[in-house]
């Protein structure tokens, strides 16, 4: 590194891709964790390399130096070997200044965004000086810039492939006319599991959500929770398994319930299937939430209309964008009922079913990261 790049550097304060450090060690696990947490995240934030300087106290930026570890560099790719997925490009170099060693690693802009760790499965970016878990929305985002990956295509590391249900995959594959035994670079071929550079088969998220025994294992908000409030009694229900399993009980269980009324039951069956669909399982603290009242009955899902969609544009298009393409794909085919058959989100059919019931309400609510649907309240006969 040119000397007059380190003396500019030196003059900024800490920021999204400069990080200040007093010392340079990786030997305990504690450091391995930082360094790998504090890479990918320069890595995942916006705009050109990035720089970690050791060898400085980061609030005073006084000059205090380090021993020079020839083997360094080689410890810190095997840190990022181990730890991130994908691998960030880096460079260690030494550079003397104000007679003082200082070891500069060099992050290079990587076109391989967004960069995970491994062992919680967390992604990380830099807010300011500081390394923050990433939202939803900036993870999502990194994803369609690298234009190489979705969501529903993220590998589940805590996961084995004994968890995704044969069963369901023979169905799937014969509906697909696929006759060859199963096998793991099937699966792979499939999208449903991937294999990592340890030569490891992990479930992926959709993969998991689709094909998975029990999904919630991993994560926690995929799952249907119903509060039946019809009699003031708050009968709550928590609805868990893959996506088709969990659709089947919550409409048996509604159906039960609503026995006795004359509601239209098909169009709140339209709202949790495109809920189902089209959430954010990358929201993972919060789960589908149903609500059944006189008062109203409310459909609350994680995630917002997907970029440049509003509720008219919606309203009016008969082929909107969808979040999860890969999982609905797969439940068009695998539903023995044809319930995702119907085009785009659906909220036309929605309104029309309710004509003469009460009124229809859409919100996208940003800053929440919700959308919700409010219908008319259960009649009592």
């Amino acid at each position: 590194m040119y000397r007059y790049k380190i003396e500019s550097l030196l003059k900024q304060n800490e920021g999204p891709k400069l990080d200040y450090k007093l010392k340079l060690s990786v030997d305990t696990e504690g450091e391995k964790k930082e360094i790998a947490k504090d890479i990918a995240a320069i890595a995942n934030t916006n705009g050109g390399r990035g720089y970690i300087i050791f060898g400085i106290e980061d609030k005073s930026k006084e000059v205090v130096g380090v021993e020079r570890n020839d083997h360094i560099e080689e410890q810190i790719q095997q840190i990022i070997s181990n730890r991130i997925d994908p691998p960030v490009p880096i460079r260690m170099e030494y550079i003397e200044h104000k007679n003082k060693t200082l070891g500069i690693l060099t992050i290079f802009k990587s076109k391989h965004r967004p960069h995970q760790i491994r062992q919680n499965g967390t992604f990380y970016i830099r807010r300011g000086s500081t390394t923050d878990v990433a939202r939803r929305y900036e993870v999502a985002n990194m994803f369609k810039e690298s234009a190489i990956l979705t969501s529903e295509m993220v590998p589940i590391y805590n996961g084995r492939v004994d968890e995704i249900d044969e069963k369901l995959i023979y169905k799937y594959c014969n509906k697909i006319n696929i006759k060859e035994e199963i096998s793991l670079q099937l699966l792979e071929n499939l999208g449903i599991c991937v294999k990592t550079e340890e030569s490891k088969y992990h479930p992926t998220l959709g993969g998991i959500l689709v094909f998975g025994k029990y999904p919630q294992k991993h994560i926690l908000g995929a799952s249907i929770r119903v509060n039946n409030n019809i009699n003031k009694d708050n009968v709550i229900r928590v609805f868990q398994g893959n996506i088709i399993y969990m659709l089947d009980e919550v409409e048996e269980y509604i159906k039960y319930i609503l026995a006795n009324y004359n509601y239209p039951i098909d169009g709140l069956f339209e709202c949790i299937r495109n809920s189902l669909v089209h959430r954010d399982y990358l929201d993972l603290n919060r789960e589908i939430l149903i609500y059944i009242g006189t008062d109203k009955v409310e459909i609350s899902n994680p995630g917002t209309l997907t970029h440049g969609d509003t509720i008219n544009s919606i309203l009016k298009e008969r082929n909107p964008s969808r979040r999860n393409n890969w999982i609905h794909q797969r439940l068009l085919i695998i539903d023995d009922k044809m319930r995702f058959l119907g085009s785009g989100m659906g909220l036309d059919k929605i309104k029309k079913s309710f004509e003469g019931e009460g009124n229809v309400r859409f919100f996208n609510v940003y800053n929440r990261n919700l959308f919700r649907v409010v219908l008319p309240g259960i009649k009592k006969s």
